[in-house]
């Protein structure tokens, strides 16, 4: 057995020895707790013929976690300065593939293809930078890759947008964004104090399972994420308000607006947040045809 790398003197050893300094502009924070590590992966249900992506894996704390779980891990690193260390400590590993790619412009769907030839069932496991959670996670889900789900850890604050239900102060157009594409559930929370540096705020882990089909059928997905922003603009405003604001040339369209309103039943004097997806799916398509 190896030992792990995500404890307090490991992680400090390895950064020494390489004389690693952490990039605030990344958003590097490490974990030095094998056993928050080892929940992370349990709740992805690999399989020794399962596929884990990673995104960050710093040291290689989660991707080693990873590797003893699943047949094959393709890891994408941005910082150039952590290949070599990723190389030396993954090297009792011969099942990772590590990428140095910015994940937000890697084709992730052709290096499926090419490294995971096979393999059925793949799931994305990481710890993300929290600076760019959202456009990280919408790129995944709007690619549509051939995936199970996604486990991943990000700010507290965010995973409860994502998981969150109508009528609540959390919920938003982020919540519908994802769930649209995906079920949505907070599984642990993670406090500061297991990470290398400590970040200013607590962590959640979210566990999201890919929908084989959309809750809703809409015209136009694009149109239907851009009602939903426009829709929560400003939370305070009414439904009606936020949307003349919101869409373009929307102060001129009044009528239209309210006329979509009432076709779908919902009070102009409604706030976005009272909102579900099926009355934002109707209320999509019966403005579209007034700003295409």
């Amino acid at each position: 057995m190896y030992k792990d790398i995500a404890t307090p003197v490991r992680t400090k050893e390895i950064l020494n020895q390489y004389g690693f300094a952490f990039k605030k502009s990344l958003g590097q924070n490490f974990i030095i707790d094998p056993n928050i590590l080892r929940n992370i992966v349990s709740y992805a249900n690999l399989s020794e013929e399962s596929g884990a992506i990673e995104i960050g894996p710093g040291i290689g704390a989660l991707t080693e976690h990873l590797a003893r779980n699943c047949k094959k891990v393709v890891a994408f690193e941005i910082d150039g300065r952590l290949l070599p260390v990723l190389e030396d400590t993954l090297s009792p590993y011969s099942n990772v593939k590590v990428i140095h790619s910015d994940i937000l412009k890697a084709d992730v769907a052709k290096v499926i293809e090419e490294e995971m030839q096979g393999i059925k069932d793949i799931m994305v496991v990481a710890n993300l930078p929290y600076y760019v959670t959202t456009p990280i996670l919408m790129k995944l889900l709007h690619d549509r890759l051939p995936i199970r789900g996604l486990v991943v850890m990000m700010q507290k604050e965010v995973a409860d947008r994502i998981t969150a239900k109508p009528g609540t102060k959390n919920y938003g157009s982020l919540s519908i964004a994802v769930q649209y594409y995906a079920t949505a559930e907070v599984v642990m929370t993670v406090p500061k104090t297991v990470f290398m540096p400590q970040p200013n705020v607590d962590s959640a882990v979210i566990r999201l399972t890919m929908r084989n089909m959309p809750p809703i059928q809409v015209i136009d997905e694009d149109f239907l994420f851009i009602v939903a922003r426009a829709s929560f603009a400003q939370r305070r405003k009414t439904i009606l308000n936020n949307l003349q604001s919101g869409l373009p040339s929307g102060k001129e369209k009044k009528q239209q607006i309210v006329d979509a309103l009432n076709q779908c039943g919902i009070e102009p004097t409604r706030r976005g947040e009272t909102l579900t997806i099926e009355e934002f799916g109707k209320l999509s398509d019966a403005l579209l045809p007034h700003f295409r």
